[in-house]
């Protein structure tokens, strides 16, 4: 899906997505002290706004126009005089080339392209994170297409959390979890998510 489709999609509602944060992302995170954050196909900004609402400077990316300018105005309105903390970038964060080594945190939150667009974007994550940062990587599960609910369909879009440790081969990063993950969803079962946290080496 191109971000024309995408700015079609959130123009014809409200929100799309929940206004609060995803859960794991909001469980990994709680414990870290504040500091420089980077969130790759941020959407409407609900991880970054909510990380920039405690205490964190952020930076959210993504190609849809109209998502951007929804994640503006809604961090306008819930960051007040802390507004700063949230900068919105309109960008396709396959071809956007972060700041290296400037992140304390990379989120790549529901973010489904091909194998090789993906090894791309997470080699470039892991080059933005500063020495001791995180990466947080949470998707749609390949095994959900038969075993879970909702969720893009196209296998090739889909990962394990042996993909993604594959993926970050040769970057340097330490992976502290790979795991699959059950998320309950209202009124139709759960969903299978892959899940990868790894660390850049402090130097």
């Amino acid at each position: 899906m191109d971000s024309t489709t995408w700015d079609a999609r959130y123009a014809a509602a409200q929100l799309v997505w929940s206004a609060t944060p995803n859960a794991v992302i909001e469980q990994e995170t709680s414990p870290m002290p504040a500091g420089r954050a980077l969130d790759l196909a941020s959407g409407e900004g609900r991880n970054a706004i909510w990380l920039a609402e405690h205490g964190w400077r952020v930076t959210a990316v993504d190609f849809s126009d109209v998502a951007t300018d929804r994640a503006r105005r809604l961090g306008a309105e819930r960051l007040g005089d802390h507004a700063d903390r949230l900068q919105v970038v309109a960008a396709d964060v396959l071809t956007w080339i972060p700041e290296q080594g400037a992140f304390d945190l990379v989120i790549v939150v529901y973010f489904h392209v091909g194998a090789s667009d993906r090894r791309a974007l997470l080699h470039r994550a892991a080059q933005a994170l500063a020495p001791g940062g995180t990466l947080l990587v949470l998707g749609h599960h390949l095994d959900n297409i038969e075993h879970g609910v909702g969720g893009p369909q196209d296998p090739a879009l889909l990962f394990t959390p042996e993909d993604v440790v594959a993926d970050l081969d040769g970057t340097g990063l330490v992976v502290e979890r790979a795991e699959s993950l059950r998320r309950p969803v209202t009124g139709a079962g759960d969903a299978l998510d892959a899940f990868v946290r790894g660390h850049h080496r402090a130097s």
